[in-house]
């Protein structure tokens, strides 16, 4: 048996197990582990990122062929800015080839794309052709597929802040109108979901300052795989260990025959 149908199998046998009631809607992904991945083979970083666009078409199908609703993807961060400039400027020509090449088919396939992020210090060309990206699937309702570039979520916060603080100073709101309700109309994310799982890749264990405040209660799943051999049965995995969870937000399950009350008169070490 092929190696090939030996994966459809294993991915067969995880659809069985997904509750379709269950389903993420949004999903945030942080894409990690090109550079790696390429490094390890003896390749240019660059082979890395490319070969991690390929992936991404076939988990964004994979999402919405489940039922999942958003994904947003960590494509680039306020921080990627440090890497070498050869680096830099090859991942602003491929965000331009890739978004030339596949906006058709987004468009055809009715996703909704749109970019989360400061956009000013990117090429002109580039602006542009995201600004036609998103004027062209604008009204497009069956997916949204979010991009994440040149973003930081500390910096988002603070931008935030810095808006109600001037709304308050100018007497637009008072102080005492703000809320989390309000904070979150401010956000780069407004009027999206915040998402119900975090996928990272590479095994590394920290959130990177993506969506500080959309992630709070977010279920953080952590694969080992690399990015560019991240597929279809690794993400059906994640998809089966966020419903494994129990998504409590706080607050815990009832146990059998025991009370709060109990707890409080169970006797201690003195006692």
């Amino acid at each position: 048996m092929s190696l090939e149908k030996v994966l459809d199998n294993k991915i067969t046998d995880l659809l069985m197990k997904i509750d379709k009631q269950k389903l993420p809607k949004h999903v945030a992904i942080i894409l990690d582990g090109n550079g790696r991945w390429a490094t390890r083979k003896g390749l240019p970083r660059s082979f890395g990122h490319k070969q991690g666009v390929i992936v991404l078409k076939k988990i964004l199908k994979a999402a919405k062929n489940l039922g999942c609703e958003v994904i947003t993807v960590y494509a680039f961060s306020t921080e990627n800015w440090s890497r070498p400039t050869k680096e830099v400027d090859f991942l602003i020509n491929l965000f331009s080839e890739v978004l030339k090449n596949e906006i058709k088919e987004i468009h055809e396939e009715s996703t909704k794309i749109k970019f989360i992020g400061d956009l000013t210090p990117f090429p002109k060309n580039l602006k542009e052709i995201i600004s036609s990206s998103e004027s062209l699937t604008k009204n497009n309702s069956k997916f949204l597929f979010n991009v994440c570039v040149n973003y930081g979520g500390r910096q988002e916060i603070v931008k935030v802040a810095k808006k109600l603080a001037l709304k308050s100073s100018s007497g637009e709101i008072k102080p005492s109108e703000i809320n989390e309700e309000l904070f979150n109309s401010e956000l780069l994310t407004r009027g999206i979901k915040d998402p119900e799982l975090l996928i990272r890749t590479s095994g590394e264990k920290r959130i990177s300052n993506f969506l500080l405040w959309q992630l709070a209660y977010s279920e953080i799943y952590i694969s080992d795989v690399l990015w560019p051999e991240f597929n279809e049965h690794e993400f059906l995995k994640a998809i089966i260990d966020y419903q494994s969870r129990n998504r409590r937000f706080g607050g815990i399950e009832s146990l059998p025959n025991e009370s709060f009350e109990d707890s409080q008169n169970f006797p201690n070490k003195n006692g």
